[in-house]
């Protein structure tokens, strides 16, 4: 079965994934620029300033399943009336990014204000465009091989959008960063009118499943196989939100390498660019899941390489992001992939990919937090501080980035043995 009106090529491919380019371009400056922005430019004090960030984040996620349900009712229309709203949310978000830089107020209250009700507009139509772009690829169906190819290419898209949104800042300043994003966010939209279109409105009948019954906004956590694969993908994901978390202190202090920052992370989102049409070929032979299982041991290996490397290993620290941004590749398009398979067996095709996809953003944004609320405790209770040279402080530092997230990963990879592939194989 290949997807309805997906023709192959590369054409529907860009037309459906150029929006993750600017989706994956705005949320970077977010999390890394924004805080260090108002801190230095505006003297906002560091405590007050996380406590702001971390009230936007919380409502954000907790508004994803929300907004899951919303986009549903949305699909439900007409394509005009989907691309009329997508149109109204991009605006919105375009207008709330550039605001948070360059602040129409003075004053430290009004700063914070001004702050808080735009990030909460950001935020939140920043989440509307990402679960409907990922419904939307949801919906197209199909089968294995053709939903990683879907969700290959707004992947993929996004990591270039990562990279853009590294260097562009710095290269051009943010007047310039904030502009270019407007562009390849209008880019996007007008591309996604030209895309393959899923079948809008009621769509498929009734499902056999237990989610069947409940209410749609709970009808994914009805759903069995659902459950089994957010299991998977949480511990999964934390495993992968750990390192991410605690890259610049292994590079400063482990590696005592700086300088080399911008060649370590290029080299990380670059290989998983690049690694996607690997994991498409792997696919064809190995499923989805098996696939996916190759991923992670490829991680394990890689981050118990790394525990083995101290100050100086310049090139062996490029190779394991080399090698951990390829398994990244994995982590990125097979778990999407599968999910749109659970949502067709579950009977909700074209009708709650929008439910699905909210709680798995929700999900998403959890794995982030989980991660610092378990690293970083650790880290200090270690006695590791930022800058240290003490030698048991740097045992601890390696344990919590090389070795939590191995542990972590095995645990992810013997749920997704014992919990999916006994019933992906069943008959």
């Amino acid at each position: 079965m290949t997807a309805p009106g997906w023709r192959g090529g590369w054409r529907p491919g860009l037309a459906y994934g150029a929006l993750g380019l600017p989706l994956a371009f705005v949320a970077l400056p977010l999390y890394v620029i924004l805080p260090n922005h108002y801190a230095s430019e505006f003297g906002i004090p560091l405590a007050t300033l996380g406590a702001l960030l971390l009230g936007a984040r919380l409502l954000d996620a907790f508004a994803d399943p929300w907004i899951g349900r919303g986009v549903d009712v949305l699909l439900g229309r007409s394509p005009a009336a989907v691309m009329a709203a997508a149109a109204a949310a991009a605006v919105l978000l375009a207008l709330g990014f550039r605001g948070l830089f360059f602040p129409a107020v003075q004053g430290d209250n009004a700063l914070l204000v001004w702050c808080a009700a735009l990030l909460a507009l950001t935020y939140l139509s920043y989440s509307l465009l990402s679960v409907l772009h990922q419904a939307w690829g949801a919906r197209l169906g199909g089968d294995e091989a053709q939903r990683a190819r879907i969700v290959s290419w707004r992947e993929g898209l996004a990591l270039a959008g990562v990279l853009v949104a590294s260097v562009l800042p710095a290269l051009a300043g943010l007047s310039a960063a904030t502009g270019v994003f407007a562009l390849a966010l209008v880019a996007g939209l007008l591309l996604l009118w030209r895309a393959p279109r899923p079948l809008l409105g009621g769509g498929a009948g009734g499902a056999s499943s237990a989610g069947a019954a409940a209410p749609p906004m709970v009808a994914p956590l009805a759903t069995r196989a659902f459950r089994r694969l957010l299991a998977v993908y949480l511990v999964n994901g934390v495993a992968s939100a750990v390192p991410a978390t605690l890259v610049l202190f292994f590079i400063r202090d482990r590696l005592q390498a700086p300088t080399w920052e911008p060649l370590f992370l290029a080299s990380y989102f670059a290989a998983g660019a690049l690694s996607l049409p690997l994991w498409l070929r792997l696919v064809a032979r190995l499923g989805l899941a098996r696939t996916w299982l190759a991923g992670m041991l490829l991680a394990i290996v890689t981050f118990a390489w790394a525990a083995t490397l101290g100050a100086g290993d310049v090139a062996a620290f490029t190779l394991v992001c080399l090698a951990s941004g390829v398994a990244l590749g994995a982590d990125l398009t097979l778990p999407g992939a599968l999910l749109a398979g659970v949502i067709q067996r579950a009977g909700h095709g074209q009708r709650l990919e929008g439910a699905y996809f909210g709680w798995w953003n929700f999900a998403t944004k959890l794995n982030l937090a989980l991660a610092a609320g378990i690293a970083l405790p650790l880290l200090g209770l270690f006695g590791y501080a930022p800058g240290s040279r003490d030698a048991d402080a740097l045992h601890a530092l390696t344990l919590a980035y090389c070795l939590l997230p191995c542990l972590l990963k095995l645990g992810a990879a013997a749920l997704l043995w014992t919990l999916w592939l006994p019933e992906e194989t069943s008959p």
